[in-house]
């Protein structure tokens, strides 16, 4: 299969370039030429297919063509390793648990597969493998992790000083080895913007063989779109997924499960303050703006960077994006007030990103009597514990042995201004 940039069409690549040079030279996004769909023999028996055997159906839709079927089970055999569940709140409301993988997150979904297809596509060459990442909170653990002792990799985390939470920071700086984490004085933006200087500086990348793990990588995306469909077979009507929102690579994900065939009735995009995504489909104009920082820190974005593949995807029709999706932002305020709520009336700890979806969710049941909302928890609340603790009270949550281990390690991080030319002229000597 082919891909495109989304800003040039007529620039065409495989996959390997398009998974391992991540961003094309245009500062487009890649989609595949022809989105794929899964045919009506799918469709029959879907309900009583494995997490497993739905995951390896939508690989081989993506990558079929040029992945063997050997190395692809092995593949999805290896990323889903742990389970996507379904639990029901009350009538109609359910939540998507998406936390049970190694460093507690959604991001290790994609992070996993995207680590061995990368070392498959690599897998006959002598050259290091450099990994660039921007974070806002749970990318980069997730990817650290997965990357973590890979042979002919390194992988260099950006983050923004000090807008993640202490246990994810932790995450991303305390591995060692071929992760190094990279602390940044401003936002989660210049991050992104930071990682998208080096892809287009054509020489340092060719030189440096960088690669993203960044959503921006499409081989990230198509993974996420396993649990879509895993998890809308949980439930017998059409759902209304409610996703948390933040680079939108997460919904971008939903939408490509819809274009395989999934029948969904719609998608909710629940933001913070950083509503930019939900202000379009109010008004029809897209305007980004530096991020604000929130108890939801994974979703302090201020230029989504999947918004492009969502324009792609609807054909830019303003029209045909809103007939699909719906937006809506919350405040802080709210968010710790709905993570009293849940826990007060329906006895259930959610994190604040799972909040901020979980009030989308419950408004649009009001609006929209005999819908069944799916909420995508998408990270365990101890990853949040001082927000946790404000809200709850003392010990609110168990962290899990995998987190906890992580307090009393040390802190390793190189500080970094937001400056470009600085930036690159660093990477190019490391």
């Amino acid at each position: 299969m082919l891909y495109h940039s989304t800003n040039n069409p007529a620039h065409q690549v495989d996959l390997k370039e398009a998974v391992l040079r991540s961003l094309p030279p245009d500062n487009g996004l890649y989609m595949p030429n022809t989105l794929p769909t899964l045919g009506e023999d799918f469709w029959k028996i879907w309900r009583d297919l494995s997490f497993q055997e739905i995951g390896y159906a939508v690989a081989d839709a993506f990558f079929g063509e040029d992945v063997p079927e050997e190395a692809l089970s092995e593949i999805v055999d290896g990323t889903l390793e742990f389970d996507a569940p379904v639990v029901t709140l009350a009538p109609g409301d359910h939540i998507l648990e998406l936390f049970h993988g190694p460093t507690l997150a959604f991001k290790d979904f994609g992070a996993r597969f995207m680590a061995r297809l990368m070392a498959w596509l690599t897998r006959a060459e002598d050259r290091e493998l450099t990994v660039l990442v921007a974070t806002s909170g749970d990318t980069g653990g997730a990817v650290a992790s997965a990357f973590h002792h890979v042979e002919g990799t390194r992988v260099f985390i950006l983050y923004p000083k000090g807008k993640v939470s202490g246990l994810q920071e932790k995450q991303l700086t305390t591995l060692g080895g071929n992760i190094h984490a990279l602390e940044v004085d401003g936002t989660f933006d210049d991050c992104q913007r930071l990682v998208k200087s080096a892809f287009l500086d054509r020489e340092l990348s060719e030189r440096m063989n960088l690669t993203s793990a960044n959503s921006i990588n499409l081989s990230r995306l198509a993974p996420q779109s396993f649990y879509y469909i895993h998890s809308a077979r949980q439930i017998e009507a059409k759902p209304v997924f409610v996703v948390p929102s933040g680079n939108f690579g997460n919904l971008t994900a939903g939408l490509l499960a819809r274009q395989l065939g999934l029948s969904v009735e719609k998608f909710v995009a629940a933001t913070n303050i950083n509503d930019v995504v939900p202000a379009y489909l109010q008004s029809g104009t897209y305007t980004p703006r530096p991020s604000a920082a929130t108890i939801s820190n994974a979703m302090d974005v201020g230029a989504p960077s999947n918004f492009a593949r969502m324009e792609a995807i609807f054909e830019k029709s303003w029209d045909a994006m809103r007939g699909k999706i719906s937006g809506v932002s919350y405040t802080d305020d709210e968010t710790r007030a709905a993570i009293r709520e849940v826990k007060e009336t329906l006895d259930y700890t959610i994190d604040p990103h799972g909040a901020v979806g979980w009030l989308a969710a419950r408004q649009w049941r009001e609006d929209h009597p005999g819908s069944e909302t799916i909420t995508l928890e998408t990270a365990h609340p101890s990853k949040f514990l001082d927000v946790m603790n404000e809200e709850l009270g003392p010990n609110p949550v168990e962290i899990p042995e995998r987190l906890a281990i992580l307090a009393d390690r040390q802190k390793v991080a190189h500080p970094l201004t937001m400056d470009e030319a600085a930036f690159k002229d660093w990477l190019a000597t490391q």
